[in-house]
């Protein structure tokens, strides 16, 4: 979750600059080691996290314990293995297999930025193998989360205190050590102990295993089976109050947990309502919630709002819209709570199916964008759904391309968000059968259920099940900021049309507002329409029109 329009309202009026729109990017070797699969990285593969975390709330630091496990991919592979602990943080010490490490001072430990490099025994491909890592130290603060990533160290409306971290674009790896890229997520979960005064509540992800209290002191242990990307384990920290709820879904009964401050409860209560139609909504379009055995959660957080899996970060102030706002303009976003609908929604898109390179985020928000789309068809119909599609085009830059560059971690445009949407708004108007549309939403999870994917695979299977070869739409919308064009010229009945401002080889097809589907190419085509039928596209095709 990034979306932020009011920094959207300055770039769309500098949308047309060539510069903004070629600027060259340099990439250094730290982001090579930070968004790329590299050799002390690639013969690994992370099965669980166990986190533990002790936050000091005056000094704002905190002090952790973290446990990778691992299997091993290959027999022979490199003697480093990296892991991810961003500076300011320290490591204390080490232990591989339960036993104390001691670095060989032939092959010592070494670090590059918030990269640590530490050489381990060959270990046989298939084998597990365990490294805890004791750390501790002040780690960033987030001054803007979640848009800027960080621990939020904050007080409540009452004066008490309220912790969180939000880190989706900085990275998990700035409070805890882990794998920090998006493609390896640990296939049997994990779990997060956060030790807190016994005063306060302390909220994870999954389910809730083990609260002990002590000494003054209370230990939470939340745990999920499923696999979860890094990014998505949060500890959330308050005088929170919970209550609990079902829900009767396509894969049986869905737990469902309630965590607000205790004078926002009644508050909560009503506006929370929303989440049960909001799971009807969607599993219709996408199919079962993807993670019934950890169940769901919505955690009051101290920002705006987050995907954070299995306990989603809600910050919208029991308000309709986003923040009180209709980001479409139409009236149609005030009729839902954004937040509920859009950090939910990625439970199917960004939790269930990720990403394996951030700079294919599209696959995240585009398809969640367009949930807020579908939901809002599903409750007040397909032209309320069209409508609110159309109104997200005005948040549109064009500043750059949506996908990013590979392999630094680094993503490309936010028009991820509401280009995204509307690129798939167009694809459906291609496909031209509501029903196959949604067999293709549904088909998405149940394939690439719990996986990380490229976004060649997500094309390759829309374009495989919908019949037609997409290739060329989706490297107009997605890799360049071209919006194509329709240019036509009428002469009475004749009209002649081509597409302009279009990637070689581009042939979408559209529809006219009068019913007739048209197969334009970059060569001029000629079609007879009676003098009193005007030449006008179904605007919910995401294209300029031009007459010469």
């Amino acid at each position: 979750m990034k979306q932020f329009w009011p920094a959207f309202s300055f770039i769309f009026f500098l949308s047309a600059s060539a510069t903004a729109q070629t600027a060259k990017q340099t990439f250094s070797h730290l982001d090579t080691l930070f968004g790329s699969n590299t050799p002390q990285r690639s013969w690994w593969d992370v099965q669980r996290y166990d986190v533990s975390v002790t936050p000091d709330i005056d000094t704002k630091t905190i002090s952790g314990r973290t446990t990778l496990t691992y299997s091993v991919l290959t027999d022979q592979h490199d003697d480093y293995l990296q892991v991810d602990l961003q500076q300011p943080l320290e490591i204390d010490s080490i232990f591989y297999n339960g036993k104390r490490y001691v670095s060989d001072p032939a092959r010592p430990i070494y670090s590059a930025g918030g990269h640590w490099f530490i050489s381990l025994p060959q270990a046989a491909k298939g084998t597990t193998q365990q490294l805890t890592i004791v750390y501790h130290g002040k780690p960033k603060e987030a001054h803007n989360p979640p848009w800027e990533g960080g621990w939020v160290w904050k007080k409540d409306k009452q004066g008490r205190t309220w912790v969180s971290v939000a880190c989706e674009d900085d990275g998990a790896s700035l409070w805890y050590p882990c794998k920090d890229m998006w493609s390896d997520e640990p296939d049997k979960g994990a779990s997060l102990t956060i030790n807190v005064p016994e005063e306060l509540a302390a909220v994870g992800n999954g389910r809730l295993k083990q609260r002990v209290v002590a000494d003054g002191k209370a230990s939470y242990t939340w745990e999920v089976t499923a696999p979860i990307n890094a990014y998505n384990i949060i500890p959330y920290i308050g005088h929170y109050v919970s209550w609990t709820d079902t829900l009767s879904g396509e894969k049986g009964k869905l737990d469902l947990a309630y965590w607000v401050l205790d004078y926002e409860k009644t508050k909560a209560e009503k506006q929370f309502e929303q989440v049960k139609p909001m799971f009807r909504a969607f599993e219709h379009w996408f199919g079962p919630y993807p993670f019934y055995t950890d169940g769901y959660k919505l955690v009051q957080s101290p920002y705006l709002g987050m995907e954070h899996q299995s306990a989603v970060a809600y910050g919208n102030g029991f308000m309709n819209g986003y923040l009180g706002t209709d980001l479409s303009g139409t009236g149609w976003g005030l009729k839902w709570d954004y937040i509920i609908v859009h950090e939910s929604g990625h439970e199917w898109f960004g939790n269930n199916i990720t990403a394996k390179d951030i700079a294919d985020m599209w696959v995240h928000e585009g398809f969640t964008d367009y949930s807020e789309t579908l939901f809002t068809e599903y409750y007040y119909g397909k032209n309320a759904g069209n409508d609110y599609t159309q109104g997200l085009r005005k948040g549109i830059a064009n500043d750059k391309p949506i996908i990013g560059p590979y392999g630094v971690h680094k993503p490309g445009s936010d028009d991820q968000y509401n280009k995204g949407s509307n690129v798939l708004h167009t694809i459906r108007q291609i496909i031209n059968d509501d029903e196959k549309f949604r067999q293709i939403l549904r088909g998405l999870n149940e394939t690439f259920y719990h996986q990380t994917v490229t976004t060649k695979q997500v094309e390759d299977y829309i374009s495989q099940k919908s019949g037609r070869d997409l290739r060329n739409v989706f490297d107009q919308y997605l890799r360049t900021t071209k919006v194509p064009t329709l240019e036509y010229k009428r002469s009475g009945k004749t009209v002649r049309y081509r597409w302009a401002n279009a990637i070689k080889g581009f042939d979408m097809p559209v529809r006219l507002t009068n019913g007739d589907l048209i197969g334009p190419t970059e060569n001029w085509k000629t079609l007879t329409l009676p003098n009193t039928v005007q030449f006008d596209v179904d605007k919910n095709f995401y294209i300029n029109l031009r007459k010469l």
